[in-house]
């Protein structure tokens, strides 16, 4: 098994449907700025996290990404895994220069790494979610500082 058909099958295993696997390989196809990371068990990939490029506005200018998804296997939850990989995405993100990373997903998890509700900087989703799940998290101290507006994301998404 190829480690593209692992990570395909990782996402397909911890999501109720294969569509989020399916968008890894659409965003893997379709843009190149993504960061892309896996953990390791004795040598079977059991975690991924993907980051993609989000637009704030119209501002095309700043480095922004997506974190989206994060999957780990069922049956290796629960062992800190997806905390890893969150913290080793961002960390490459700031790596490699991004300003900020905003992420849809659960309130109660995202938080210890940073994220706060993303309204806090005045920035929405395009998606029409509940503000306590659609969080933001400056890389680079103050780089939302004055900006506001919707964040879009790669049309790949639509599909989910």
């Amino acid at each position: 098994m190829t480690d593209l058909e692992s990570v395909y099958g990782v996402n397909a295993a911890a999501f109720p449907t294969s569509a989020e696997a399916e968008l890894v390989d659409r965003l893997r196809k379709s843009t190149d700025s993504f960061i892309s990371l896996v953990a390791e068990e004795k040598d079977l990939i059991v975690g991924h996290i993907f980051l993609s490029p989000v637009i704030l506005g119209t501002a095309r200018d700043l480095k922004l990404m997506g974190l989206a998804p994060m999957a780990v296997r069922p049956e290796n939850q629960k062992q800190a895994i997806g905390s890893a990989l969150v913290e080793a995405g961002l960390k490459r993100c700031e790596q490699a220069g991004i300003g900020a990373v905003v992420v849809l997903g659960h309130p109660e998890y995202y938080p210890r790494f940073g994220f706060i509700p993303a309204s806090q900087f005045e920035i929405s989703c395009e998606y029409d979610v509940p503000d306590e799940v659609f969080m933001a998290m400056e890389i680079r101290s103050g780089y939302l500082d004055n900006l506001h507006g919707t964040i879009s994301y790669h049309p790949a998404f639509a599909k989910l």
